[in-house]
């Protein structure tokens, strides 16, 4: 069940940082793994290795863009924001610049915030209803978090500052 504040049956121990009306749902691509377990040489490396809620294929940074609304299941789904790699994985597969090589390949998966609560089951399909925002793909936001912040002008526009 997809539902405000997260994904149902989810649990997470940092509210703070994890979860929330605007981190409901960490959507990763499933597709990312098979670059991942070459880069790493982790053949373990597998779905959820990252702590997703939703593992999806055929859709990455470069195709979705923040504000985008999906029908999945009985939900209603909005793009909110790139995922902030955390230390979690990198403690979890004892790499410790793990989180620093997800935000530099931009990899870095994205949250969901639940506009209508419904219940989501594997197989569902995104289905793209509406994009506000063409020109803030996911992929680009995690370009001027990360490398481009000190261009004032575009952070702004982002919302960064």
């Amino acid at each position: 069940m997809g539902r405000k504040t997260n994904l149902g049956g989810d649990g997470q121990a940092d509210l703070k940082r994890h979860g929330g009306s605007e981190k409901a749902i960490f959507v990763y691509t499933v597709s990312h793994y098979d670059y991942w377990q070459k880069k790493l040489q982790r053949p373990d490396f597998s779905v959820s290795a990252f702590g997703e809620n939703l593992a999806v294929k055929n859709i990455n940074e470069d195709d979705l863009c923040i504000g985008d609304v999906f029908h999945i299941g009985g939900a209603v789904v909005q793009v909110s924001q790139p995922r902030q790699p955390c230390w979690r994985p990198a403690r979890r597969w004892k790499i410790k610049d793990l989180a620093l090589q997800i935000q530099q390949e931009g990899l870095t998966g994205w949250y969901f915030r639940v506009l209508k609560e419904g219940e989501i089951q594997a197989g569902d399909y995104l289905q793209l209803q509406e994009r506000p925002f063409p020109e803030w793909t996911v992929a680009k936001c995690n370009d001027v978090m990360h490398n481009k912040k000190h261009d004032l002008e575009l952070a702004a526009r982002l919302g960064c500052l």
